[in-house]
């Protein structure tokens, strides 16, 4: 059994008097109308008049740009208004949202760690595709992280390390104040050193969460003793140069490898240490190791950098008709965006182990699934495919009984809201008794009404209403 693609009302209009302007007034906003009917089969329409399947309705585009591109990359755009859409912003920060019909819509970027200028953009389509003067400025949203090292003989020209959302390194002024700036939200350990001192407490653990963090202070204690160092090489160059060494256990401290791979850690007391390496895009061999100070410096705590491999998503839609010049849209682990070819075979390249969503979108089709969790796992994931089916137009026919009295129009009222917010959706001429509704989208339900206009503009009161549900 198929669901009938156009829909009939039939509405009977009371009777409206030819009186002057204000008893007309008064009379039409009194005059009921009788009642309609709504009415389908399987296999066609019941009672009333019909008419032709229509063409699909016409839909058209959104396009626009966010930079800079790291703000823009990844970014998530939400349509609302005439209808909801989202999108993400592919790695040049640009965006198209497909298949909106003609309205208002209202454009709002979001992106974690961002704020946006505007914060909001209205646009309206009106049989074309809007493609200019849509573009958002995106600007970091950052902050800071600030303490004092006391008292002053150790505090001041102490150098002070901050490791974990980001790495950096500053010193301490004449007073023992520090402070790093330009920070997105994380957990960042922020670790004091000076020769000659060790700190309490050794490391704190420092989290941004849309506000500076303030206070985040330390003790320096002379030490008593000679100190060691403990160093050593990361290599290959490639992996090496810019690592991040995190020293642990006896004393805490972070450093950076300079260009040739090298680091030491230095003003270290006899005891057991453990060093750790990070750098992203790369594994080290060994992935930490062990350092025993006992009263010299140890050398050659070394290790191997090993670039991360990367794997691909690939799949293809079908058939061809539906599948080629598809959107395919990757987010999860890593956010990407590309288009089928002719033959509807896509490809995600250059992917790190994770879990990924793959979107496909289309104008005029629908897909099975709508979208498949992916996870990558050390080896290239393949038939992630998709089935594209063209969506059914739909229409809803209209008609009605003429008026006994005398009428210049008659207009159309449309809701998606039962026995409320009517909109108007068209007119017709006193001798024209139907309509057909081409804009009904699929899986709405909407509320018709009709309304009699005289010579003077003056307007009945709504019919009875009438309900189709487009499937």
């Amino acid at each position: 059994m198929s669901f009938e693609q156009n829909r009939d009302l039939k509405g009977v209009l009371g009777k409206l008097s030819a009186l002057s302007s204000r008893p007309r007034r008064a009379i039409l906003c009194l005059g009921m109308l009788l009642p309609s009917v709504l009415a389908w089969g399987c296999s066609g329409i019941v009672s009333g008049n019909s008419t032709a399947p229509q063409s699909t309705p016409q839909t058209f585009s959104i396009s626009g740009t966010i930079t800079p591109v790291t703000g823009g990359n990844g970014a998530t755009i939400t349509i609302t208004g005439a209808g909801n859409a989202t999108a993400t912003a592919n790695s040049s920060g640009s965006f198209t949202v497909s298949g909106l019909a003609n309205g208002t819509y209202t454009i709002t970027p979001s992106h974690a760690g961002y704020s946006f200028s505007p914060s909001s953009m209205n646009v309206t389509i009106s049989n074309s595709n809007v493609t200019t003067g849509i573009s958002f400025a995106a600007t970091a949203l950052t902050f800071g992280i600030s303490g004092t090292l006391s008292p002053v003989a150790g505090g001041s020209g102490a150098t002070v390390t901050l490791s974990g959302a980001v790495s950096a390194t500053t010193t301490s002024d004449g007073a023992g104040n520090y402070s790093f700036s330009g920070l997105a939200n994380g957990t960042f350990t922020v670790t004091p050193s000076h020769t000659g001192y060790t700190f309490n407490p050794s490391s704190q653990t420092a989290t941004v969460n849309g506000a500076s963090a303030a206070g985040i202070n330390f003790t320096a204690t002379p030490q008593v003793g000679p100190t060691f160092s403990i160093s050593g090489t990361i290599s290959p160059i490639a992996g090496g140069s810019g690592a991040t060494v995190t020293l642990s256990g006896a004393a805490a401290a972070t450093t950076i490898t300079d260009s040739a791979g090298n680091y030491t850690f230095a003003s270290l007391s006899n005891g057991t240490y453990a060093v750790t390496p990070s750098h992203t895009g790369y594994t080290f061999n060994p992935g930490v190791q062990t350092a025993t100070v006992n009263g010299a410096n140890v050398t050659g705590v070394n290790f191997t950098a090993q670039s991360n491999p990367t794997f691909s998503i690939s799949g293809t839609i079908s058939p061809v008709t539906g599948g080629s010049g598809s959107t395919v849209t990757l987010s999860g682990a890593a956010a990407a965006t590309t288009v089928t070819d002719a033959s509807g075979n896509y490809i995600f390249s250059g992917l790190a182990n994770g879990t990924y969503t793959v979107t496909p979108t289309n104008t005029g089709y629908t897909f099975s699934p709508v979208n498949q969790n992916v996870t990558v796992n050390g080896a290239n994931q393949t038939a992630v495919n998709f089935t594209a089916t063209a969506q059914v137009p739909h229409t809803v026919a209209l008609s009605w009984i003429a008026s006994t009295s005398t009428v210049a129009s008659y207009n159309l009222y449309r809701s998606t809201v039962n026995g409320t917010g009517y909109v108007k959706i068209g007119s017709t001429l006193s001798t024209v008794l139907s309509y057909t509704d081409t804009t009904v989208q699929n899986g709405t339900t909407y509320y018709y009404v009709t309304t009699a206009v005289d010579s003077t503009g003056a307007e009945s009161l709504y019919s009875n209403q009438a309900t189709a549900a487009i499937p």
